[in-house]
């Protein structure tokens, strides 16, 4: 199989994959090594570059730092992301040293302000000892390429730390819900394309309760939509076999959906929107 379609990370930034292999999944688990290890071998041997991680997300970095620690040359060769949650500089500057030891990794290609949910976590990263100031210095310092933020809470909030913040990206819910919505995928993604900001793409699959094949809303549909129709370079989805990270590669693979098909998606979401994107009150 060839391997998925490239995109600049930023207008002046590496090529990466327009997939990658997030950190849900069977890597958001713990004690179940052989399944993450063989996702992970999976994306690597399908040229998936893109790899996505957090401290949040159960034992997904030690999965991925045995596998760097075996390749080396396999990390070189990946752009690689995590996140803090930490709101202090101290908090997030902890993170940072605990995830580059458990990654076996130098250095991040991009890390990121997980999870911002309210205008009190604003205020709190903003704050003379709060954690944007650690974001920047570890960039300036080089210990990591780029910093970006994350968020599917609250889209205003988002908006804020993207027209405010000196990021790089900027990770949201990108699927149809989103286009009914509103929020996200127009005025966060507008701010964030003005700014020459990546525009990363979650929630494609709203933890696979989005995927209803007897309504026709396939994987395959939700994943290209995700990709052509919402604003997004490059998307993320956590997986949990070999054959979902092919589904993933293929779908990126396979172009963008009819216009007919896009406005059905749509149409399809739009009398419970506001209940399926059910994240924007949910946990990370």
């Amino acid at each position: 199989m060839a391997g998925p379609p490239t995109i600049p990370f930023t207008p002046h930034g590496p090529e990466v994959t327009r997939v990658g292999l997030g950190g849900e999944g069977v890597l958001r688990t713990f004690g179940r090594e052989s399944e993450a290890r063989v996702v992970i071998q999976e994306a690597l041997s399908l040229g998936v570059t893109y790899f996505d991680t957090a401290p949040a997300y159960s034992g997904s970095q030690g999965y991925l730092g045995s596998i760097w620690a075996e390749q080396p040359e396999a990390r070189k060769a990946v752009f690689h992301t995590s996140k803090s949650a930490g709101r202090t500089y101290a908090e997030a500057m902890q993170d940072l040293e605990r995830t580059l030891e458990t990654l076996r990794t130098d250095t991040l290609d991009l890390w990121q302000i997980h999870d911002v949910r309210t205008p009190d976590d604003v205020r709190r990263i903003e704050a003379e000892d709060g954690a944007l100031k650690a974001f920047v210095r570890a960039r300036e310092e080089g210990t990591v390429g780029r910093i970006g933020v994350t968020g599917h809470h609250d889209p205003e909030v988002l908006e804020t730390c993207v027209r405010r913040w000196p990021l790089d990206s900027v990770l949201l819910p990108s699927n149809p819900a989103e286009t009914v919505l509103g929020g996200f995928l127009d005025r966060v993604v507008l701010e964030a394309e003005d700014r020459g900001m990546a525009v990363i793409g979650m929630k494609c699959l709203g933890g696979g309760q989005y995927v209803q094949p007897e309504s026709g809303v396939s994987v395959d549909r939700l994943l290209r939509y995700a990709l052509h129709a919402t604003g997004a370079h490059l998307i993320i989805v956590g997986c949990s076999s070999p054959a979902e990270v092919r589904s993933l590669v293929q779908a990126a693979q396979r172009g963008p959906l009819q216009e007919d098909d896009r406005i059905e998606l749509e149409r399809l979401f739009t009398p419970r929107a506001s209940m399926l994107a059910f994240y924007r009150g949910g946990r990370m």
